[in-house]
């Protein structure tokens, strides 16, 4: 798979073709365009973007029997076609804003059918704003912490006990955490927070203390995060993911 370069370089990655007139029925990784509380190049929406897409895009074509799209998505939640991806991503959210309407919008989508992947945010002040703005998706509702014993951590692949995943830039400074997002005010440890509907399905899930996406967009670089990371965790896990997605 490619690795990422000073440019991503579409021809560094794989492709293929859909099946002629079967190109809308296929598995398209949706990524989320959002706004921030201020904009600092590589860490908005757009972290590990597009390299991760299409990577996890290509794992998911080669090791399950999904029809995936090769290119993926980006929408805003402003879209009116959200509602035709059962999945949407978002990365680097520890400054994530929603507006009213965007807030309504992902309500919306996530009590109709949609899951949430949110990724690589960290500390405990990363968790609090985070959990700020999703309180303003879900007023009434409180996230519950994900235990190991949670069936997406054994869905397709059995992972043991709760995942972690540092960046790859953290991993090479000999690091399981990223301290340059903040005090890890004594917790370091890896946290799935979960968003769950009245039928007790799944909505939302937010990846703290983690960078899953980095184990996608960084698997070209270094083959001993690739085997450590990619192989071990964050693929596994990424097709867990939306294989619950896809199936609740």
């Amino acid at each position: 798979m490619g690795g990422r370069g000073p440019v991503a370089n579409r021809n560094d990655y794989p492709t293929w073709a859909l099946d002629a007139g079967f190109e809308e029925d296929v598995f398209t990784f949706a990524r989320i365009q959002y706004d921030s509380m201020s904009y600092r190049p590589g860490r908005q929406w757009d972290n590990d973007f597009p390299d991760c897409d299409w990577n996890f895009s290509a794992r998911l074509q080669e090791l399950t029997s999904m029809k995936v799209d090769p290119n993926g998505k980006v929408l805003r939640f402003s879209d009116p076609n959200l509602c035709d991806y059962p999945f949407i991503f978002m990365s680097n959210v520890n400054e994530m804003i929603l507006s009213r309407q965007d807030a309504e919008a992902l309500r919306n989508y996530l009590l109709n059918g949609g899951f949430m992947m949110a990724d690589d945010f960290w500390a405990p002040g990363g968790w609090r704003h985070v959990y700020s703005q999703m309180k303003r998706v879900f007023p009434d509702r409180e996230p519950r912490e994900l235990g190991p014993d949670h069936e997406i951590f054994h869905l397709v692949y059995d992972l043991k006990g709760v995942p972690q995943v540092p960046s790859i830039r953290a991993w090479q400074r000999g690091h399981t955490f990223e301290y340059w997002h903040g005090d890890p005010e004594g917790d370091e440890a890896p946290h799935f927070w979960g968003f769950f509907d009245d039928s007790n399905r799944l909505m939302a899930l937010l990846c703290h203390n983690n960078d899953i996406g980095d184990g996608w967009e960084r698997e070209g670089e270094s083959p001993e995060y690739f085997k450590e990371y990619s192989v071990r965790v964050s693929y596994p896990l990424g097709i867990n993911i939306v294989t619950y997605a896809m199936t609740h």
